[in-house]
């Protein structure tokens, strides 16, 4: 067997034929009863990751994920806050070996900050699986480009990128999967432009004009977010002469905005023209002055009216990285136990505002925050819920601390080991208080704290 760390991609599995579905199976030593599980992201422009499998590791380590795919993806498996990335290609097995970890180790520490990445040890070594070829050629092209980047960069030795094609040739010549060709393509691409090997132009003939769009393929997508940045705002000659806040504010603005992006000979073919037009779009969204309400209804039309189903999850994946968490959108839902070990579910608060509060027993400033609570939740408890969620690894502590606090009679949950929901509600920090309305919709985030405007915000969302 042999031993990796795992910081950017998985470097070795071993792979056989399992009919239609992809399995990640093996042991976890350490991580006995914990959730294991796998996402992706939806999208590469985005990266808004998608749950695609969770599973409870079984009393002796074991544990096994099974997913359908139709393509190739860029995985991450997860237990708790510690990740590591791996290809999965459809209609294979990984048996792997997750490397021991001391899970519970400083377990009163933010998660966000705790997290590692976890090693994996392959129960065999097949040098032409997909994730070995590409840790192999990662680490040619590395070492090539450390050893080489001022005269590449600086000096623009163009003869040095044509001796690293042919060495790679010799290296990778016989390799067939398509996957890993198209990767070392368009790896291959992003030093062209970095040598400037070719002008815009021509790169754009070589690797854009008239060529698919492989949605997940991480270095096309890569080379395509290098390639376009910025394009509509400034890249591109033509594009950028157009008043596209005009066109936001004008009737359809889909079909104009569109329209107006063909005098850019580059984008003639309409699935890279509308794609490159989210991108843009998401890159002006944030900008001073910048129509938001507009963008968003274009966006929304691209999802509607898209032809393309990799532009539509694009699309898809974008309107809920900018309405996340914002007021009027559904907050994320959830399964926690309360101090009487019995699960409760956000479900279960719909018809009353929800003050919702993350904190921990080890946080200081919670703890006074805390105190503040109780007066709102007496003058308030009739017309609003108060629920205070414990990120503390362990309900214990959270039932020991409330146990102690006697007039603390609110709603207190715990996470557990659903650590997803502090991912959800983007808790990078203690306290964090979010409102929610009576439908279950996102009010204000973050609240006000206890000490500093909370009050205000629950006489704002009880008005009439």
């Amino acid at each position: 067997m042999r031993l990796f760390g795992v910081f950017i991609f998985m470097l070795v599995f071993s792979v056989i034929s399992n009919g239609q579905k992809t399995v990640i199976k093996g042991v976890a030593p350490g991580a006995e009863r914990k959730i294991i599980s796998l996402t992706a992201p939806g999208d590469l422009i985005t990266f808004w990751e998608k749950p695609l499998i969770s599973s409870r590791i079984d009393s002796t380590g074991h544990f096994s994920l099974s997913v359908d795919l139709d393509k190739t993806i860029k995985a991450t498996i997860s237990i708790e806050f510690h990740q590591a990335e791996l290809f999965l290609e459809p209609s294979k097995v990984y048996d792997i070996r997750i490397g021991p970890l001391t899970y519970d180790e400083n377990a009163e520490v933010n998660p966000f900050i705790q997290s590692q990445n976890l090693q994996l040890e392959a129960t065999d070594y097949d040098p032409g699986e997909l994730n070995n070829l590409i840790g192999e050629f990662d680490s040619v092209y590395s070492g090539f480009l450390m050893a080489n980047f001022n005269g590449l960069y600086r000096d623009r030795k163009k003869a040095l990128l044509d001796t690293f094609r042919v060495q790679l040739n010799q290296h990778f010549g016989a390799v067939k999967n398509s996957y890993f060709l198209d990767y070392a393509s368009y790896k291959i691409a992003s030093l062209e432009q970095l040598t400037q090997y070719y002008n815009q132009g021509q790169l754009a003939k070589k690797y854009f004009i008239d060529k698919p769009v492989l949605y997940t393929n991480v270095e096309y997508m890569d080379f395509f977010n290098s390639f376009f940045s910025k394009y509509m705002a400034a890249t591109s000659n033509t594009i950028r002469k157009v008043d596209i806040t005009a066109l936001l504010k004008g009737p359809d603005p889909y079909k104009s905005v569109l329209k107006a992006m063909t005098v850019d000979t580059i984008l003639k073919n309409e699935q890279l023209r509308e794609l490159v037009m989210l991108k843009g779009l998401l890159e002006m969204y944030n900008a001073p002055l910048c129509p938001q309400k507009e963008i968003l209804t274009v966006i929304e039309a691209t999802k509607e009216r898209t032809k393309y189903p990799g532009n539509r999850q694009v699309a898809e994946d974008i309107i809920s990285l900018l309405t996340k968490l914002k007021p009027g959108t559904k907050a994320p839902e959830f399964k926690l136990l309360n101090r009487d070990q019995n699960e409760v579910s956000l479900k279960n608060f719909l018809g009353k505002p929800v003050v919702l509060g993350f904190w921990t027993t080890y946080c200081e400033t919670c703890l006074s925050e805390m105190d503040l609570i109780k007066p709102l939740f007496d003058k308030y408890r009739e017309n609003i819920h108060f629920v205070s969620v414990s990120a503390d690894k362990y309900i214990s502590k959270m039932i020991f601390f409330i146990n102690l606090k006697k007039d603390y009679t609110w709603t207190f949950l715990n996470i557990g080991d659903q650590s997803e929901v502090l991912k959800d509600y983007d808790v990078h920090t203690y306290p964090l208080f979010v409102l929610i309305d009576r439908e279950g919709k996102i009010f204000k985030y973050p609240a006000g704290q206890p000490s500093s405007g909370l009050e205000a915000d629950l006489q704002k969302i009880l008005e009439p």
